[in-house]
């Protein structure tokens, strides 16, 4: 059985946390070094529905995409939600691992789990690590589909192959346009507009996108533009993880347990079709 700390260094040779952002907070979070370690627990939120699930299954190790700590704390008193996800974790000699912006940048990494998700041939990232020779890691990723598909059959593909969410997936575009190469980015992505355009691709799959960037972008250029909640674009990766931890136990002999949450902890819970147009909610008086 391998100890945390075994399993630390090994997901630091995957995601070494140098790469992460500077205000990014990746790494061990809590857990004792020394610990053994049988059963590992992917999720993408550090949230108490996952950890109660981790208590449930006797999982020794938590590792999630998201921080806990993003901008830090003074205290982890059981007072506030973060500090209650602590001391559950403590009390059951559960570690916590973090591998954020480390994972989204590398190969692979959460865009590469995307673009395979929806079945893209990847061809290079959208934004290039400069400190890589080979050129396959940096941020997002381009790729292409087998052959073309209208953009509303491509919204579809991207719906289906990822787990459902309220939100959906909204698109932008039209609806006939014929898509086959494209950019994908897990997680918010509308800071690189102008390096997605660069590349020339058709679409752009990526969560979060905010109205006055999407506007700007579809004024700027004919991308389209595919919008998936932020949570489901960067579930896919927790299966990459597993399998690259499983493969990497393998060659060290380590036997491990490993289990991928399927608890949806996008934040939303519900969505409303809107049919009123704007005549029917602000009618034209008449004299």
């Amino acid at each position: 059985m391998p100890i945390l700390a075994d399993v630390r260094s090994l997901f630091d040779e995957l995601y070494p946390p140098g790469r992460a952002e500077s205000w990014d907070a990746v790494g061990l979070v809590c857990g004792d070094p020394a610990a053994g370690v049988r059963r590992v627990l992917f999720a993408v939120d550090p949230v108490q529905t996952v950890v109660d699930e981790a208590v449930a299954w006797g999982a020794d190790l938590l590792v999630t995409h998201h921080p806990l700590y993003l901008r830090g704390t003074t205290t982890v008193a059981a007072d506030g939600f973060k500090g209650r996800v602590v001391h559950t974790l403590i009390k059951h000699d559960i570690g916590l691992l973090v591998c954020h912006t480390n994972a989204d940048t590398a190969d692979p990494g959460v865009s590469d789990a995307l673009a395979e998700a929806i079945g893209l041939r990847v061809t290079g990232p959208i934004v290039p690590d400069p400190s890589d020779p080979a050129g396959r890691r940096g941020l997002g990723r381009v790729g292409e589909l087998p052959e073309a598909e209208p953009l509303s059959a491509f919204a579809a593909r991207v719906a289906a192959a990822l787990p459902a969410t309220a939100q959906g997936v909204r698109a932008a575009g039209d609806p006939d346009l014929p898509v086959r190469r494209v950019a994908v980015a897990g997680g918010s992505g509308d800071s690189v507009f102008d390096a997605v355009r660069a590349t020339g691709v058709d679409v752009y799959v990526t969560a979060d996108l905010r109205h006055h960037p999407a506007s700007e972008a579809r004024e700027a250029s004919p991308l389209a533009l595919v919008d998936a909640a932020h949570w489901a674009t960067e579930w896919p990766w927790l299966r990459s993880a597993e399998q690259l931890l499983h493969a990497a136990a393998a060659e060290r002999g380590w036997s491990l347990e490993t289990r991928v949450s399927h608890q949806v902890t996008d934040p939303w819970t519900l969505h409303a079709p809107m049919t009123t147009t704007p005549a029917d909610a602000h009618p034209r008086s008449t004299p």
